[in-house]
């Protein structure tokens, strides 16, 4: 299994109070990202041994979570900031071909006999700052935008796509509403606060408590200080550069 991180990865932390229940990742900041024991699969319940996994920092997906790989030919990206819950499922493929007269898979029961090839989803994309509910399922070549909400036992359909900042529950899952108005959302989406360093976030962790649903106009206040802040830690990094 290919299995890729964020640059400042140092490397997988066995002695992490974690590390009874999951593979922890350990990052140069001090953070940490987690993948759950026994979370890569193939269709015979066995470990998957090829395929490819990405996660970024400061994510974790819950104890009991799975991602099937069926042929190693999905990938999927989980972003930062992503917190999985309890026996979540990432099925990456698993099709049948429905065109044809049989949907079996006819070479599994003889060696003389032979299928059409499975229809294949895309890959599966999970963006930053995401909160899945205890045992969501994903369908292949679904697509999560960041700041998502997947409630509890939803069921996200093959090719979803749902927009930022959107709460999603059901089965197939169905936005119920947003997070914030629209104002704040596009603010959010610009301000992409994740691709900082933990450093910058820690600084401005004061803002990061406000309820952004109380006061849309100290809401919008907050978001363009935080925009201006991390403009100026781009143009402060470039100038150390030049």
């Amino acid at each position: 299994m290919n299995v890729t991180t964020s640059e400042d990865f140092i490397g997988v932390q066995p002695n992490h109070a974690f590390s009874k229940a999951f593979i922890v990742l350990g990052y140069r900041d001090g953070s940490i990202s987690t993948i759950p024991n026994n979370f890569f699969r193939n269709w015979m319940d066995e470990e998957a041994t090829v395929g490819t996994f990405v996660i970024g920092k400061c994510s974790g997906l819950g104890v009991g979570s799975i991602a099937k790989y069926d042929a190693g030919l999905q990938k999927l990206v989980v972003g930062k900031f992503v917190a999985g819950g309890l026996r979540v499922k990432f099925l990456l493929n698993g099709q049948h071909d429905m065109r044809t007269i049989s949907m079996s898979m006819m070479s599994v029961f003889g060696s003389e006999m032979t299928n059409a090839p499975p229809p294949q989803y895309g890959d599966m994309v999970i963006g930053n700052d995401v909160w899945i509910g205890d045992e969501a399922m994903f369908l292949g070549g679904s697509t999560v935008a960041d700041g998502c909400v997947i409630g509890a036992r939803t069921l996200v359909p093959s090719n979803f796509k749902s927009e930022p900042y959107g709460i999603y529950v059901g089965s197939p899952a169905r936005l119920v509403r947003f997070r914030f108005s629209e104002r704040i959302r596009e603010k959010l989406v610009e301000l992409a606060w994740w691709d900082m360093p933990l450093s910058w976030i820690r600084k401005h962790n004061d803002l990061f408590l406000a309820d952004l649903t109380a006061d849309e106009g100290r809401s919008i206040e907050i978001l363009t200080e935080l925009l201006r802040s991390k403009r100026a830690a781009f143009e402060a990094a470039a100038t150390v550069k030049a």
